[in-house]
Order: structure tokens, then C-alpha cells, then sequence
């Protein structure tokens, strides 16, 4: 859902009119918080929210970076995640599935929906980037293969055309690994093949167009 957030309370009501909105500054960080304590008027610098009482709209806004749901189907405890690179490196899901162990939720009724978000075809970066990537976010150092690099790409800035060595970054199968990881069962996993970056009369996407607008993502606790 696309909205800027002075319409927040209209959407938080046409889902679930007595629910309290909970949203964060985003930071591109680790840090999570209680519901509770990122409600509309105390908003706190946090890229993830936990439900921590019933009756809470947790939302997060996304351009690009992928929007991850999270739900205990025993306990019925909720959580959103905002992540993109930098929270993956920063491994902000391992920071959120120790807090639900911490609740007594089992990994095997944990569930996580991963929304729209960029694909690797267009998440594009250079060398050096990728490596950082993914030695922070998989612990492993790659040698990238310069003959696979993307040359030629067009771009909408004034560099558009300008002969580019970039490199293809998959947030969302990083994300995937990075779950299975923490033990999570695939079975219980799925993720959105839909392309912020492509599909420009449904989403907003910062790399296409640098814009401010942004998705919605919501889930209720």
C-alpha cells in the first residue's frame, strides 16, 4: 500500500478501527522495539517492531528493501521487519528470532512472509559492496567474476548510459539463508516474487526514480 504517513491513521482504521497504529524512524539498523513503545506519538529510531500487546497495527514502509512478517501461529505473537542490505548485515533476523525465543516461541511454529521488494536483476553493485556484503551478512568472503559484471545500463539520473561494472545483489535469497539459519523451517517460509523496481504502476522504488514515496506493510496483532 502506498500512502504518506499523515493518511496512517485512515489506513490503520480501515483495517482494524480500535487498533493502535505502531510505527518507527526507520535507520536501516537492527534495533527492534515493543509495539508499545513506537506508537504514533513516540515514534523511536528502530527498523523492527514486536507485538507486545494485543490490538497493535505494526507497520513498515518500504521503497526497495524487503518488508518480512513474522507470527508465532501457537502463541499468536506478530512482528514486522524493514531490511534491506544493511540489515541484513547488521543481522537484524537473528536479532528478532532471539526475542522470540526469549517469549518461549518454537521455530517450528514460527512463520515469515517476505513482501514485495527489488529483485536481484535490478539490486545492482559494485565490487567491492558485494564482497562487504557478503562477508558481514554470510560470513564468507567470494571472489566476484568481473566477466559476469552488467555493463551499458541505463539508469534515471544524468549518468544514464555511462558504462557501469556493477554487480547483482539477492536480498531476498540472503534473507531466505539467513532464516534457515536460525532454524526455521523452510516449509514455513515464503517469499513475494514481485519486483518494486519493475513493476512501476504498483510500487514506489527508490533506485528507479529516487523517490520519497513509500509501501505500507502491515500486520495486526
Amino acid at each position: 500500500m502506498s500512502s504518506s504517513e499523515k493518511f496512517l491513521q485512515l489506513l490503520g482504521n480501515h483495517f482494524n478501527e480500535n487498533h493502535i497504529n505502531c510505527i518507527s524512524n526507520q535507520i536501516h539498523s537492527n534495533v527492534i522495539v515493543f509495539g508499545s513503545h513506537s506508537q504514533e506519538c513516540s515514534k523511536t529510531d528502530a527498523d523492527g517492531l514486536f507485538g507486545n500487546k494485543c490490538n497493535q497495527n505494526l507497520w513498515v514502509y518500504t521503497a526497495d528493501c524487503m518488508p518480512i512478517f513474522f507470527a508465532d501461529k501457537k502463541k499468536r505473537n506478530v512482528a514486522a521487519l524493514h531490511c534491506g542490505r544493511k540489515g541484513l548485515e547488521k543481522k537484524i533476523i537473528k536479532n528478532l528470532v532471539k526475542i522470540f525465543a526469549n517469549v518461549g516461541t518454537h521455530r517450528d511454529d514460527l512463520l515469515v512472509a517476505i513482501g514485495p521488494s527489488i529483485s536481484k536483476e535490478h539490486y545492482l553493485v559494485d565490487k567491492m559492496t558485494l564482497k562487504k556484503f557478503y562477508r558481514k551478512a554470510e560470513n564468507k568472503k567470494i571472489t566476484v567474476n568481473l566477466n559476469k559484471t552488467v555493463k551499458n545500463l541505463s539508469f534515471n539520473d544524468s549518468n544514464h548510459l555511462k558504462e557501469h561494472n556493477l554487480n547483482q545483489l539477492d536480498l531476498k535469497r540472503c534473507a531466505y539463508r539467513q532464516l534457515l539459519n536460525e532454524n526455521i523451517p523452510n516449509a514455513n517460509i515464503d517469499i513475494s516474487n514481485l519486483c518494486t523496481y519493475k513493476l512501476k504502476n504498483e510500487f514506489n522504488s527508490w533506485r528507479r526514480s529516487k523517490t520519497i514515496s513509500r509501501q505500507w506493510n502491515l500486520i495486526c496483532s
